[in-house]
């Protein structure tokens, strides 16, 4: 009837028969988990949606072993069932159900008959499957499924409450799933961390506003059908948009972006003409956007380019213990002098990468963390788990308060200069410092990066100053070519200096030295840090994994686009898969990231020796294959 929770922690269940006390829960409470977490605070983002399917009368001669056939841009599939057809439905459209609470009773139920709604695709259907038209329908079922904002599950311990597991939002394909979840799950909860890499399905990627039941009754009608539907690179759902928007959208918007999302933030694609309403015609190929994403890139080599980077997440963590704590939490040492940033790690006992942030120290008690939007409460969990209950340690999510720019290329530091009276020269401002500024009327953070390969600086501001400082830097842009950037050309441009993306080309079961950020671990450090000894166990060996860099040899205007998971294969044989793809403008050639195996350990040596493939539809590109970056590879343009 409800969990039980003392001193934050799970501590069991209550039934209609008295508690049951336990250490570890599992919610697995299907359509009905969403409420019952949220009474101890717990979000789990789901919806009950109407879902049907029709079962024929028998048919005559009907194969006991006919395969399964699913007919994604039907919406439909078939499945023989005990001598008769079984005809399901995911269409674009759906029904939303149980919007005020699912009854307490409700167990096994079907819903009220709704042939209208299904009509079209069961007509569909019987043009598809003739044998339809010549037999009746034994039962036309409607019931009840749960899906989840994203079309992937709920899986594992709940960022709010330790100890506290779920198991639920299958969108219709449990019993698909049903094997393998348990297995993992069971693993989960006796090791305190997945087998696997299951970043994708981990509850924590969930935001807090996802558990809005509005929201989730709006994005359910889209959710069941897309489960069917064309799974296209970069697709953007359509429904419960705008909903976290920075302060700059309205002007980004009148400049022309195109708006993607990402963790509902609302954030430039690309920028078409100003003035008009651009948007994404989808394909594997080379979608609308690529040529304006391709002048966005090559404006950021050659001038000045202003990208949002609002929703990145920012955790201001101070208190006398801050450096103690969070040094065990990184990789990297971040005992630095104040006014410097640190790019680092957290890893897991395995050594695998938890997180991938910055660390700003701006005193001797306080630090700013950044990360990747979607791993907020990710983040945020994996930090305070790890902060020993004598420690004097506060930790606080600023990023509503503290919205982010990024202005990147070679005549940043110039376009600045016009703004504030700050020295940006090398000397008194190299690459890695963070500065308070002045900026206009405001004081603003400036940080001394880039995440493109060109120089830049990241300018953080408060929320009330946003405005202000977006116009200024606007004003000032003319003389030296400015205009704006969105995420496709940042894709773009990360890729040809090989920057790591936390999720795709580096998660929970790849180890820095594999991943090539060896330079970001200090091994040494005083007191060590969470994953040291994992890494010190497999130091000695060779590399037999790695991640290397990928560009095929092909380069004119038919050459595919790789996305992920397409084969790399090294004298005809798969040897690895790419992890994340995407042309390069500035030197024109598709490129991917991609972790490559051998026993004997992958070097230098064998890199070169092999002749080297990339598997796209079928068809075998040949690439070469390299451990640095394409573009710049000794970072003379960032440092400089």
């Amino acid at each position: 009837t409800r969990i039980l929770v003392e001193n934050g922690k799970a501590a069991g269940v209550m039934t209609a028969k008295g508690p049951i006390r336990a250490k570890t829960v599992v919610i697995c409470g299907g359509m009905w988990s969403r409420d019952l977490a949220a009474e101890v605070g717990v979000t789990l983002p789901l919806h009950a949606a109407e879902h049907f399917y029709v079962v024929t009368e028998p048919v005559a001669g009907l194969p006991r072993n006919l395969p399964v056939l699913f007919l994604g841009d039907e919406w439909t599939y078939y499945k023989e069932d005990a001598g008769k057809l079984l005809v399901g439905f995911f269409e674009p459209k759906a029904k939303p159900w149980g919007q005020a609470g699912i009854p307490d009773d409700f167990a096994f139920g079907t819903l009220p008959e709704d042939i209208d709604h299904i009509a079209p695709l069961l007509e569909a259907a019987t043009r598809r499957v003739p044998v339809l038209e010549r037999t009746g329908i034994q039962l036309f079922f409607n019931g009840p499924e749960s899906f989840t904002p994203d079309d992937r599950y709920l899986l594992g311990e709940t960022p709010e409450v330790p100890g506290l597991f779920c198991a639920t939002g299958f969108n219709s394909i449990g019993i698909l799933s049903s094997g393998g979840v348990g297995k993992a799950l069971a693993d989960w909860i006796r090791d305190g961390r997945p087998p696997m890499e299951l970043m994708d399905v981990d509850v924590r990627r969930m935001q807090a506003f996802q558990g809005n039941r509005k929201y989730l009754e709006d994005r359910t009608t889209e959710t069941l059908g897309l489960l069917f539907d064309m799974h296209w690179p970069y697709r953007q759902f359509a429904t419960a948009r705008d909903i976290r928007r920075s302060p700059f959208h309205d002007r980004l918007k009148a400049m022309g972006a195109c708006m993607t999302e990402a963790a509902g933030w609302e954030r430039p694609g690309y920028f078409g003409t100003p003035g008009t309403t651009p948007t994404i015609d989808y394909s594997y190929g080379r979608q609308n956007w690529f040529n304006a994403c391709g002048a966005e890139c090559r404006n950021t080599a050659e001038n000045v380019t202003l990208f949002d980077h609002s929703c990145f997440v920012k955790y201001l963590v101070e208190g006398r213990d801050a450096c103690r704590v969070l040094n065990h939490v990184c990789a990297n040492d971040i005992d630095v002098t104040p006014g410097r940033v640190v790019y680092t790690q957290w890893l897991n006992v395995a050594g695998g990468v938890e997180a991938d942030v910055t660390v700003t120290r701006l005193s001797e008690t306080a630090f700013l963390v950044v990360s990747i939007a979607v791993s907020q409460r990710r983040d945020m969990a994996w930090l305070k788990r790890h902060i020993p209950e004598d420690a004097h340690v506060h930790v606080q999510d600023v990023t509503s308060g503290l919205p982010m720019l990024a202005l990147m290329g070679p005549k940043a530091r110039a376009l600045l200069a016009t703004l504030s009276p700050q020295d940006f020269s090398d000397e008194s401002f190299p690459f890695g410092a963070s500065r308070e500024i002045d900026l206009g009327y405001a004081r603003v953070r400036a940080s001394r990066l880039t995440y493109v390969g060109e120089q830049g600086y990241e300018l953080y501001m408060p929320a009330e100053f946003a405005g202000h400082v977006f116009d200024r830097i606007i004003e000032a842009g003319p003389g030296f070519g400015l205009r704006m950037g969105g995420y496709f050309a940042i894709n773009s441009l990360r890729m040809e200096k090989g920057y790591r993306h936390w999720g795709h080309d580096i998660g929970e079961e790849d180890t820095p030295r594999e991943a090539g950020l060896g330079f970001a671990v200090a091994m040494d450090k005083p007191g060590g840090f969470i994953g040291r000894d994992a890494l010190l166990a497999r130091a000695a060996g060779p590399l037999t994994r790695r991640l290397v860099q990928l560009r095929l040899v092909d380069e004119g205007p038919d050459a595919p686009l790789v996305y992920h998971n397409e084969p790399i294969l090294r004298d005809g044989e798969i040897v690895g898969a790419i992890t994340s793809g995407g042309w390069g403008h500035r030197i024109g050639a598709s490129l991917g990231m991609g972790y490559v195996s051998c026993p004997d350990g992958v070097t230098d040596a064998w890199l070169a020796s092999g002749s080297w493939e990339v598997e796209v539809a079928w068809k075998r590109h040949p690439a070469r294959v390299q451990l640095r970056p394409w573009y710049d590879p000794k970072g003379d343009m960032i440092k400089g």
